[in-house]
């Protein structure tokens, strides 16, 4: 709750001051990040950014923001060194007495930001009151919601990434040692897949994923701070290098209602709750009564994913419609649904890594299944095309030839030759070759099938893409 409140009491103010910037000064700003800022007792000097080390990573946000905000203004000489000192001392005390727990939130004060502010007053005096100098209710709220939605985003890669690494390390350690059944078509037993390949299926679903959250932070990483004042501040080297921003958004009425950066936030977020969602069916079918194929450590949950998927048609609903500037009515709101969406979607990813590094397969029950499945059917049906014989006669011969395994009770591999002839005479001695599960998967080899070679070549990307070390396995 303390979270949601950061962020959500907003007033309306907007001003609609723009300072004057060329194209050369913004082609210029868009191509490189000068040295941030940090101002030191009595001059200024290139320092990287100092993170605020607080509990809650709104609240993280509003001080690191403040901090940065205070030094931008002793640069400019709006305020004096000593007065940014005072403030950013203060800044320190309310950081420690929040991660001490020792912080009142005080009912009277409208909410966290208020709070903080009115509290550094309190700590500090009159130099408390000089850091809202130049910034609006709006724009600081926005930049700070940046700012949080910029550090969630980089949990979540790292959690991505963790799961990866968990899912191919359990490719690694059962390579070439199961062959499991693909369901392509409504749990019908189709043809034999490898395991590994069946668990990178997974690796590369999530590898988009990582990929969409990257350009949503690339294009989230623009400083709505100070867009519309009228104050002889340059933005450019100020507000967006201080907040490790990449530059300062252009136009002061988009700086403050743009949610574009919420909607691809939560629209990546929805994608890669679905494949979790995915991979959780997955887990749940095979370690069924009916399956048996793996045990897992504990449960796994897949119906969290609405959550996320919920919340972003929230957020669609409630920008429809909304007129240009700050909509204190509708935007307010934007907060719950991100702050939730992140929570969920962070706890579904620590789970199915933990699921991952715990699942042990069942090797006899996956072979038992393997034996009554006719799993090489499709094999058969690409060795008659390479005979000459066309793909749809091809299946009708191997449906005539499953027909007949059933009749017996048998496999394709325990008939005749002569058995296999009197259904059509393209097939020779070399048939055996494709017949069984085994001598299936290595027919496999084109680029991406599930053939032993293509399937190696595969975890060897991927060891080197997430550093996991190949040469710790011995299967290969």
């Amino acid at each position: 709750m303390a979270a949601y409140l950061i962020l959500n009491q907003l007033c309306f103010s907007f001003s609609s001051s723009l300072r004057n910037k060329n194209s050369h000064q913004y082609q210029k700003a868009f191509q490189c990040n000068p040295p941030i800022l940090q101002i030191h007792t009595n001059s200024i000097s290139p320092k990287p950014l100092q993170r605020c080390s607080s509990s809650s990573p709104s609240t993280e946000a509003i001080i690191m923001n403040s901090r940065a905000y205070a030094d931008v203004l002793a640069y400019e000489g709006l305020i004096s060194v000593q007065d940014r000192n005072s403030i950013l001392q203060g800044l320190d005390e309310i950081e420690r007495r929040i991660e001490a727990g020792e912080f009142v939130w005080r009912s009277d004060r409208e909410d966290v930001r208020t709070k903080i502010e009115e509290t550094l007053t309190d700590l500090i005096g009159e130099p408390a009151k000089m850091l809202h100098t130049a910034r609006s209710g709006n724009d600081q709220v926005a930049t700070d919601f940046r700012l949080w939605c910029r550090d969630a985003l980089d949990d979540i890669l790292k959690k991505i990434k963790k799961l990866q690494v968990a899912l191919v390390t359990l490719a690694l350690k059962n390579e070439g040692t199961k062959i499991v059944i693909g369901y392509p078509h409504d749990l019908q037993r189709v043809q034999p897949v490898l395991l590994e390949h069946l668990l990178l299926a997974y690796v590369e679903q999530l590898d988009r994923d990582a990929g969409r959250f990257t350009d949503c932070k690339a294009r989230l990483n623009y400083c709505p701070l100070g867009a519309g004042i009228d104050q002889p501040i340059d933005r450019f080297t100020t507000y967006s290098n201080a907040l490790g921003f990449t530059a300062p958004l252009r136009n002061s009425i988009d700086a403050v209602s743009d949610r574009d950066f919420l909607l691809e936030f939560l629209s990546a977020i929805s994608i890669t709750a679905i494949h979790l969602s995915r991979l959780g069916e997955e887990w749940v079918l095979r370690a069924s009564e009916v399956f048996g194929f793996l045990t897992p450590n504990h449960s796994v949950s897949t119906d969290t994913f609405s959550r996320v998927v919920g919340g972003l048609v929230t957020l669609l609903l409630r920008c429809e419609g909304l007129p240009q500037a700050y909509n204190h009515s509708d935007l307010q709101e934007d907060k719950e649904p991100v702050f939730d969406s992140v929570k969920t979607i962070v706890g579904m990813l620590e789970e199915f890594s933990e699921f991952a590094q715990n699942v042990t397969f069942n090797k006899d029950r996956i072979r038992k299944s393997l034996r009554v499945a006719h799993l090489d059917a499709t094999t058969v049906a690409d060795y008659l095309v390479k005979k000459g014989v066309p793909f749809r006669t091809s299946h009708d011969i191997v449906e005539r030839s499953v027909a007949l395994c059933v009749a017996k009770g048998c496999e394709l591999h325990d008939l005749t030759l002569d058995e296999l002839r009197g259904i059509s005479p393209f097939f020779s001695e070399d048939v055996y070759d494709y017949l069984g599960v085994e001598n299936s998967i290595k027919k496999f080899c084109s680029y991406g099938s599930t053939g032993s070679e293509c399937v190696s070549n595969q975890l060897d990307f991927w060891a080197a893409q997430l550093e996991i070390d190949r040469n710790a396995y011995n299967h290969k």
